[in-house]
């Protein structure tokens, strides 16, 4: 069963860090693009957070299942412990701009979208982050 989890666990981060990847590259092509074009290109590429929200949720539950012989030694582990407090931040991080692009989609999209950009270049950093720490913890 340990395998099965670890498999789900590689591919919900290739899915949710591969979006936050996605995300910049498509952020890039959108900067070369007319603001009204650019705009209806972003609003449109929203629809990829979806495969975010299924990686992260796909980590989280493997990953509890993962962290069963070790909860007992969590607090000998605080690279471990900072990890799962990074998982916590980006899973916020995702809130807000999930938040932000359903309210970019109903109204007032160039605010919202100026408000995103940020948080994600920041739940991309906590992403990376979170891999770093993995392989340090396991390594």
């Amino acid at each position: 069963m340990r395998d099965a989890m670890l498999i789900i666990h590689f591919i919900g981060l290739a899915m949710g860090l591969g979006t936050s990847l996605a995300f910049m590259f498509l952020g890039i092509a959108s900067a070369k693009m007319e603001k009204s074009d650019a705009m209806k290109f972003t609003l449109n590429t929203f629809a990829l957070s979806k495969m975010g929200h299924i990686g992260l949720t796909l980590l989280v539950v493997s990953g509890i299942y993962l962290m069963t012989p070790l909860w007992s030694i969590l607090t000998y582990m605080p690279l471990m412990m900072i990890k799962l407090a990074l998982v916590l931040v980006l899973g916020a991080l995702i809130g807000m701009i999930s938040a932000r692009a359903r309210k970019a989609k109903t109204g007032d999209a160039e605010t919202h979208l100026a408000a995103i950009a940020p948080l994600g270049k920041i739940s991309l950093l906590t992403g990376i982050a979170i891999v770093i720490l993995a392989v340090l913890i396991f390594h």
